[in-house]
């Protein structure tokens, strides 16, 4: 008895039949609708897994099929069929929330594992599994991320992560790979800037024995590895042009051809990708494809500088410890108060990977028990640090004051100083400072020098 119902819409009674039977052969139930009108009343009276339907309709789009399953049906998986070539619909399905797509001639090594993919969507098991325990905060900022995983991973669209270095777009890909459908497969990362230019085709699309010199047996590539699952591309912007176009191609296609080979074969991937260059940019110099662009950029998840959720610092830091500690299997010293406001007080240009970094390095220099604002930082790292907050530092110059007395004095004049400049704007402020609104919010009152409390009030405009 089948377990799975799906409905097929399409106006070719062909492709219908083909459709239909090919679910029937894997125990799906299946019903047919030849436009759009008789898909919503098939949908009104059944309960579906899965709708496969065409772009091209007699009576409208599957875009408007698209939308009306997403109000009226949310959580059913659509995919739609394109004709070959209409890189732009499949774009523009996917950006509506098709879960993902498929073009004509209807390869059925493609249909099964996205029927496959679709189906455990469906289940309740991949419902419940949603975990993102390893996204830490609790800031408005790390939410709204948390909510977008939820949401990718229910997709199969490819999904842009742009953010700064070492804000956790890595992370963040193996979340929406965790979270998937895929889950039970492969999640392949690979920075493409440590690949060189000679050996990208091969290490993508991989080779056949004696393709070139040292090919001394058949290899499988990134794409072919990461088959049924995920291939995240780190650092994205750092392809060669010649690269980008033959990327460009497996994406669309969803086929590959290894080096040497004569025939393409058919690969289920999911492209995740990253970069902390600015793609825009790139592509107004000519030195990144629109067109790939657009394939990657279907959506686009931002992750935020640690600098712009610093309520997230304190657990950050506590959990980044803890998981350091017992990584080494020693016992979790005591961050004394001191060590705590100057992590508060920094600017983190690395991110979270600099935080976690600082950590490992106080724990190898303090004394077992406890870390001290001195376990932070070594020789000129401190006066760099300090650089960040002052002008002009002399760390040979006696203190009156300690150190996190220090930066916090220097602190305020800096803050105060950029509000007298902007008039006491601060959103103006904000951007003198090199910050956020809501970071130099967040700063003020710390520090003492907001008065929101008093019923002042200052939107970010």
């Amino acid at each position: 008895m089948a377990q799975f119902n799906c409905l097929v819409v399409d106006d070719e009674t062909d492709i219908r039949e083909l459709v239909v039977l090919t679910l029937e052969r894997m125990d799906i139930r299946a019903d047919s609708a030849a436009n759009v009108e008789e898909a919503k009343e098939l949908l009104a009276k059944r309960s579906y897994d899965l709708c496969l339907t065409d772009m091209r309709l007699p009576d409208g789009l599957g875009l408007d099929l698209v939308e009306h399953i997403s109000v009226n049906y949310t959580g059913l998986p659509v995919a739609v069929i394109t004709a070959y070539g209409s890189a732009e619909n499949a774009v523009s399905a996917l950006k509506a929330g098709a879960f993902d797509y498929l073009t004509k001639p209807i390869s059925l090594k493609q249909l099964r594992p996205l029927v496959e993919s679709a189906l455990k969507l469906s289940s309740s098991d991949v419902k419940e599994a949603q975990n993102t325990d390893d996204l830490i905060g609790n800031s408005p900022a790390i939410d709204y991320v948390r909510t977008m995983i939820g949401k990718l991973a229910r997709s199969q669209a490819p999904v842009y992560i742009s953010g700064e270095s070492g804000s956790g777009k890595e992370l963040a890909a193996r979340l929406i790979h965790r979270n998937s459908s895929r889950r039970d497969k492969a999640f392949i990362a690979v920075n493409c800037g440590d690949i060189p230019e000679n050996l990208m085709e091969s290490e993508f699309f991989g080779y056949k024995k004696g393709a070139f010199t040292g090919a001394a047996q058949d290899t499988l590539g990134l794409f072919q590895a990461a088959n049924g699952g995920s291939l995240f591309l780190d650092e994205v912007a750092d392809l060669p042009l010649a690269m980008q176009v033959k990327l460009l191609r497996a994406i669309q296609e969803k086929k590959v051809r290894t080096v040497g080979g004569t025939a393409e074969e058919p690969v289920d991937v999911r492209i995740l990708s990253a970069t902390h260059k600015n793609l825009s940019t790139l592509m107004a110099q000519g030195l990144f494809r629109q067109d790939l662009y657009y394939r990657l950029n279907v959506i686009q998840l931002k992750m935020p500088a640690l600098r712009d959720r610093p309520e997230d610092i304190p657990e950050l830091t506590e959990k980044l410890l803890r998981r350091l500690c017992e990584s080494q299997s020693i016992d979790t010293p005591v961050l004394e108060d001191g060590a705590k406001k100057i992590i508060s007080a920094l600017h983190f240009a690395g991110n979270v990977r600099e935080l976690e970094n600082m950590l490992e390095r106080a724990l190898a220099l303090c004394d077992g028990n406890k870390i001290s604002a001195d376990d932070l930082f070594m020789g000129e790292e401190m006066q760099t640090r300090n650089n960040e907050v002052a002008e002009s530092f002399d760390p040979a110059k006696p203190m009156q004051v300690g150190l996190p007395e220090y930066l916090e004095d220097i602190e305020k004049r800096e803050i105060l100083k950029a509000l007298e400049k902007a008039n006491n704007n601060k959103t103006a402020a904000a951007k003198l400072l090199g910050v956020s609104f809501r970071t130099l919010r967040y700063r003020l009152i710390k520090l003492g020098l907001s008065k929101d409390a008093e019923g002042e009030s200052d939107e970010e405009t």
